[in-house]
């Protein structure tokens, strides 16, 4: 039996958690922990990067083969710090689109963080 694993969607998701953790929980990781705006995020990264896919046999299919495959200018950069690096920037630029484009949305759909010193005490009638 044959499988096909989008080798791309698998990293990218896995990257998209890492650099998430490196932003504030709000507005950021509150924001993207929307199902509809993290598959947004999703869309934004694999639109911008070459897919690769894997079809799993009982060996491994090398993942060489299918980069040679690619038109060249669809390729990853070759080494695998340039790659990861690419592939956080293009997070962080979907970030930053997505926030932008949906501020006002974003704004109405997540509360506030109120600090209790700020906040007037409903004790006194």
């Amino acid at each position: 039996m044959k499988t096909v694993v989008n080798l791309t969607r698998e990293s990218v998701v896995s990257e998209i958690e890492s650099v998430l953790d490196t932003y504030a929980y709000h507005p950021y990781q509150e924001t993207f922990a929307i199902p509809e705006l993290r598959q947004e995020l999703i869309v934004f990264v694999l639109s911008h990067i070459p897919c690769f896919y894997n079809v799993e046999f009982d060996r491994e299919f090398p993942l060489q083969k299918i980069i040679k495959d690619c038109p060249v200018d669809e390729k990853f950069p070759r080494s695998p710090l340039e790659q990861k690096l690419h592939l956080q920037n293009l997070i962080h630029q979907g970030i930053f689109s997505i926030m932008q484009d949906k501020s006002d949305w974003i704004n109405n759909h997540l509360c506030d963080i109120v600090e209790p010193g700020c906040e007037p005490s409903h004790w006194f009638g």
